[in-house]
């Protein structure tokens, strides 16, 4: 059984930086892990995922450049770099775990197992 717990969230001023980590425990060592978020009234989108045995890392077009997905050695815990923080990423930040297939890695339907969420909430 999967478990994920996610940290690290808060409020922060816009321009702002916040790193969020993902406890995993009981995921299969090829399931790829993910960030989500869903704003008030918005459907949940994939912010970036990171496939472990390959590196490869897949991130949304609104957050490149600014956030950054890692994973420590132990494949134990996830993280999520967010610099350069913006208003409209205020959301509720959800890690996720699954075997995404081929242009499924940001699309929500494609992973099974979700944390309980961490809100990040951004001021201007």
């Amino acid at each position: 059984q999967v478990q994920l717990v996610e940290s690290g969230g808060g409020s922060v001023q816009a321009g702002g930086s916040l790193r969020l980590s993902c406890a995993a425990s009981g995921a299969r060592y090829d399931y790829a892990m993910a960030w989500f978020r869903q704003a008030p009234g918005k459907k949940r989108e994939g912010v970036a995922t990171i496939v472990p045995l390959t590196g490869v890392t897949y991130y949304a077009d609104s957050v490149k450049g600014r956030f950054t997905i890692s994973q420590d050695n132990s494949r134990q815990t996830m993280y999520l770099q967010m610099n350069s923080l913006k208003t409209e990423d205020t959301a509720i930040y959800y890690c996720a775990a699954g075997l995404p297939g081929f242009g499924s890695a940001l699309l929500p339907s494609a992973f099974t197992a979700w944390g309980q969420g961490t809100q990040v909430t951004v001021s201007s």
